[in-house]
């Protein structure tokens, strides 16, 4: 780890150098500022996480004998020919349910660390979190073939359960440390990280399934696994929990961060602990619109990040090693539209726009775009390239919604962001655990068109109700210190 990267992580040069050559926090270049190193270390933890929420998307097609369980099901419309089959007979159903295990075990730790991040901080309980999900990762090959789909639910449900303090975690870190002109940028960077790691998985965990060693797929879990494992030792080591904790941050930069970001309390930091102002969360319409926006929008992608290789594989017939890098192309445009859009979103906030009417429009492009999609994807199906071109869209669109709900959590708290997005997103993930399961059953004993269109319609429908529920009861202005 290079002494650039130590100083503006929170451990390496000193401050007082940065405080004489600059006066202003403004004239401090991008890349000489601490929070800029934070932002990119939650980015990469993100992209982990989601490395290792969707490697089992891909690798499960290569896990699967798909001609036994075809010989299960009735009136099939697709062809299998030109397809690897693998070690396990498990049927679509039982798939549905190993691939939503996972967030069995992330949904559980989301409330608890919620409340003890404002008491204890965020910090180690990411790191230490993500360690478990990672190391875990190497145990995957082993439970399945060892003991089976059981246990493989059980591995895959304590990898839950180490990723479940990420988001809150991240969430609370990025309250301390960005600015709010700067949020709906860095909070769309770092959240675009699920789409970087998902970009990076699907492809990459193609190419492992196909020329891999130990039979292929095992080492899509050996691989990710270590590279996580080594983030999680760097985050750990090099990142402070905030800009008052830091020990080599510029007096400048620290002032500017604490001040901008905790106003209300005459630029001082709050102390930790004190009483949760639940009743008071739980009254509030803004947070339930915010609620409500999540779970829907965690309906609609978990769907289509469980199911689009498999729907790749079934009806478009595309093999295993294309079908990683196809299953990407949407998140490399939701990761790219997310971007661009953050960059807009702050801009028109600074342009005086109001917060509130800045996440509203956001929010609609990120779920009304992509039900379209999902409206009329299913009938191009003769099409790979139109088929590809709509999922991409409507995921290009799908990224606004970092600068649109995902980020409103800091606009009504920054004291409480963590707790809040603690308890959308458990509710979430409660909720987008049922979409691969909705989905198995549906395709279970006939994986055709038509119920593939369901399935999509099904999606489509969710992100409409909760968009337009987010419209009426949205707010970006501040509710609790």
């Amino acid at each position: 780890m290079d002494k650039t990267f130590r100083a503006e992580a929170g451990g390496g040069r000193g401050g007082a150098g940065e405080e004489e050559k600059y006066a202003r926090d403004s004239q401090i270049p991008a890349y000489g500022r601490s929070r800029f190193w934070v932002t990119i270390m939650l980015l990469l933890g993100m992209a982990n996480a989601y490395v290792m929420r969707t490697n089992m998307s891909v690798a499960i097609v290569a896990m699967v004998n798909h001609t036994a369980i075809q010989g299960e099901t009735t009136d099939n419309e697709t062809d299998t020919s030109g397809r690897q089959d693998g070690e396990f007979n498990w049927s679509y159903k039982l798939q549905g349910y190993i691939l939503a295990c996972f967030f069995y075990g992330y949904v559980v730790t989301q409330i608890p660390f919620g409340f003890l991040i404002n008491t204890y901080g965020a910090k180690h309980f990411l790191g230490w979190g993500m360690m478990i999900n990672s190391v875990v990762a190497f145990f995957v090959p082993i439970s399945a073939r060892k003991g089976g789909y059981m246990a493989l639910c059980v591995v895959r449900f304590i990898q839950g359960l180490g990723e479940g303090p990420i988001v809150p975690c991240t969430h609370a870190m990025l309250a301390k440390w960005i600015p709010p002109s700067e949020r709906s940028r860095c909070g769309a960077a770092v959240y675009a990280g699920a789409q970087f790691g998902t970009i990076i998985s699907m492809p990459l965990s193609g190419l492992l399934a196909t020329y891999g060693f130990d039979g292929g797929w095992p080492s899509i879990f050996y691989v990710f696994g270590a590279v996580s494992t080594i983030w999680c030792i760097c985050f750990i080591i090099f990142v402070a929990e905030s800009p008052s904790s830091a020990k080599h941050i510029s007096e400048v930069e620290r002032k500017h961060i604490v001040e901008t970001i905790w106003s209300n309390q005459a630029g001082n930091e709050p102390e930790p602990g004190g009483k949760t102002p639940l009743r008071s969360i739980f009254a509030s319409l803004p947070f339930w619109g915010i609620l409500v926006a999540h779970c829907g929008h965690n309906f609609g992608y978990e769907t289509l990040m469980t199911e689009l290789p498999t729907y790749m594989a079934m009806v478009m017939n595309v093999k295993l090693k294309e079908n990683g890098f196809l299953s990407s192309a949407p998140y490399l445009a939701m990761w790219l539209m997310g971007m661009v859009l953050s960059f807009v979103a702050d801009y028109m906030i600074r342009r005086n726009v109001s917060i509130t009417v800045t996440r509203k429009v956001m929010n609609s492009i990120g779920q009304y775009g992509p039900a379209l999609s999902l409206l009329i994807v299913g009938y191009l199906y003769n099409s790979l390239l139109l088929t590809v071109l709509t999922f991409t869209f409507g995921m290009a669109c799908n990224g606004a919604i970092y600068s649109g709900f995902k980020i409103n959590h800091l606009d009504l708290s920054p004291r409480y962001a963590g707790l809040l997005i603690a308890i959308t997103n458990c509710s979430a993930n409660l909720v987008g655990l049922t979409a691969p399961m909705i989905a198995g059953h549906v395709i279970n004993h006939d994986p055709s068109i038509d119920n593939w269109r369901i399935v999509f319609f099904i999606s489509a429908a969710v992100y409409i109700v909760v968009a337009t529920f987010y419209n009426i009861t949205a707010s970006g202005v501040q509710q609790w210190n």
